[in-house]
């Protein structure tokens, strides 16, 4: 009896030092209200699971950003659609794209300013279940890319550098970047424009390359913020640790070469054993530097092009 009265006392002893739910929930709300400004504070880029974020990858996995003392975020997208909507939204003050993107993104209203162009590339891959040797075959095809982008500017390229009929070659809108390389596994499509690690699976799968936009002179690459990060006094600060975490990542990347990452690249880009120990041993990551003139040019011409093209399409249906 005396140790049943003692374990009473004790449950109500610990029942009425348990905050009430009125109480709880007070305190979720200010949690809650305390992981907003944080959020709100940080400084939040876009990233895809591809080869050209990976001196982003390497300084957030090795906590580059907060020894020197300020709050970088990463934030995961696979496709590039998404991205637009959370920098048109405010959700992340900056994203890795392509110059195409972001000057679309600037025609719809949002503004950008370039802070790096960056190593991006796209290889085009044709299925080998669809026997395509050569760019005439392409005719009749279908080619996955995303619309707006480096990759549809790719597209137009090839239709038109080898005088292929344009409403012959089909290019289809394949937004996310895991379902691109399913369809490729799955034989759907017949030809891709993929990036790293991306393009070294498929050519361990023994697909056909066609192109490499490396060799074609252009760098389309680029990491672009809101502008709303040159004024503000934190954003100022978080932006000079951007660039001096960015430079040194960029620099570990090249002495120790991809190899040494290999953890890091299977976490963030989701590739296999396999492909990682095969990514180009000479690809390189320089430091911040805007994106040529010549590249922003091309991009804005296409682009416009593209859209002066549409309309008239549109007004003659």
């Amino acid at each position: 009896m005396k140790y049943t009265y003692l374990y009473i006392l004790a449950f109500l002893a610990v029942f009425a030092c348990s905050p009430s739910a009125e109480e709880r929930q007070q305190m979720e709300q200010e949690a809650l209200q305390q992981k907003l400004k944080e959020d709100s504070a940080a400084l939040k880029i876009a990233v895809l699971p591809t080869i050209d974020c990976l001196p982003l990858f390497l300084a957030d996995a090795h906590g580059m950003f907060q020894r020197e003392g300020v709050d970088v975020r990463l934030v995961n997208f696979t496709a590039q659609m998404d991205q637009d909507t959370a920098i048109q939204k405010g959700r992340v003050e900056g994203l890795v794209t392509d110059l195409v993107r972001a000057e679309r993104l600037q025609q719809q209203g949002t503004p950008l300013y370039y802070a790096t162009s960056t190593n991006l590339y796209w290889k085009l891959f044709t299925n080998r279940t669809a026997r395509i040797s050569r760019f005439k075959q392409l005719e009749d095809k279908m080619i996955a890319m995303s619309r707006y982008s480096g990759t549809a500017l790719l597209a137009d390229l090839v239709v038109d550098s080898f005088k292929l009929q344009s409403d012959h070659v089909f290019q289809v809108q394949v937004n996310d970047v895991n379902v691109r390389m399913d369809m490729l596994r799955n034989g759907i499509m017949d030809a891709l424009l993929l990036a790293e690690p991306m393009a070294t699976t498929a050519h361990l799968m023994k697909h056909r390359q066609l192109m490499d936009s490396r060799d074609l002179n252009l760098q389309l690459g680029v990491i672009a913020f809101n502008p709303v990060v040159q004024k503000d006094t934190m954003r100022q600060r978080q932006m000079k640790a951007f660039v001096k975490v960015y430079n040194m990542a960029c620099d570990s990347l090249n002495e120790y070469g991809l190899r040494s990452y290999k953890a890091i690249i299977s976490k963030y880009c989701h590739a296999d054993d396999a492909t990682c120990d095969s990514l180009p041993a000479d690809l390189q990551f320089h430091h911040v530097a805007p994106p040529r003139d010549a590249d922003v040019k091309r991009a804005k011409h296409w682009l416009n092009l593209t859209l002066t093209n549409h309309t008239k399409n549109n007004a003659t249906k």
